[in-house]
């Protein structure tokens, strides 16, 4: 019998456990490549600990937290830094509002329950669990996920809050020749999908093609023979933002998961 992923080329836009995900496309007998759409993710420890210290020594209000790793990542810094245990009694002094469900459980495993927690892991989810609180001259400290959250602080601002943001790693952009081989496999129709694992790499692929003149073919790749797969609604919306609607995500936000929906994608796709 075959497996659902039987001569599909299934390009792996994570930088992060490309073994493993290559291991399961293998499995399924698919053809793993791999194509980091998403530069390393690195801490900027020397920018970060003057913020750190800020907010360790006059608190806030609130504290919105953003990524799971971007909170065990502030945990260990401040370990580093002597003052985990105030950081710890800062945000414990504070309203928390949490953004996706490794947030969610990275907080759960400190005890803490948040206030204010998003339905679906998008930003948008978390503004609208954000709407009905006053902030008017409330103190937030926002946790940021690599990268500036435009919409998240321009809600705040216009709520009345004084926002301190804190961005304890930062995304590099990718090699450019990397991106460049995939627009090229992707416009030869050389590539049946391509798994996202996050939103910036969404955005660095369709910057490039913006930049090149590649746009519209690759839209047209992605709309026409290549699947797009998000491994979640965050990775989803910022397809969709794109103009891409023809794509798999998962019920289950995990690689794993996003591997076995594409296998039975194209088994159903066989019959």
């Amino acid at each position: 019998m075959a497996k659902g992923l039987e001569r599909k080329t299934i390009a792996i836009a994570g930088s992060r456990k490309t073994d493993e995900i290559s291991t399961l496309i293998e499995k399924q007998g698919g053809i793993p490549i791999v194509r980091p759409l998403q530069g390393t993710v690195f801490l900027a420890e020397e920018q970060v600990e003057p913020d750190l210290r800020k907010f360790v020594e006059t608190g806030a209000d609130w504290v919105v937290l953003t990524t799971g790793i971007g909170t065990n990542t502030l945990l260990d810094l401040t370990e580093r830094m002597n003052i985990k245990d105030l950081f710890l009694q800062r945000i414990q002094e504070a309203k928390i509002a949490s953004r996706g469900y490794k947030t969610f459980s990275a907080l759960k495993k400190l005890g803490i329950n948040p206030v204010a927690v998003d339905e679906d892991g998008t930003t948008r989810g978390l503004i609208r669990a954000l709407e009905s609180f006053d902030f008017s001259g409330q103190r937030v400290m926002v946790q940021l996920h690599g990268e500036k959250a435009p919409a998240l602080i321009q809600f705040l601002n216009e709520k009345g809050a004084t926002v301190q943001q804190i961005l304890p790693y930062q995304h590099i952009a990718p090699e450019r020749k990397i991106v460049s081989a995939l627009c090229d496999e992707l416009i030869n129709d050389q590539v049946d999908a391509v798994c996202f694992t996050t939103a910036v790499q969404v955005r660095e692929l369709f910057d490039y093609a913006r930049e090149n003149e590649y746009l519209d073919k690759i839209i047209h790749a992605f709309k026409s023979q290549t699947l797009a797969a998000a491994v979640g609604k965050v990775t989803a919306e910022a397809l969709k933002e794109e103009g891409i609607e023809r794509m798999l995500v998962p019920e289950k936000e995990r690689m794993g998961a996003m591997v076995i929906e594409l296998s039975r994608y194209y088994s159903k796709q066989d019959i």
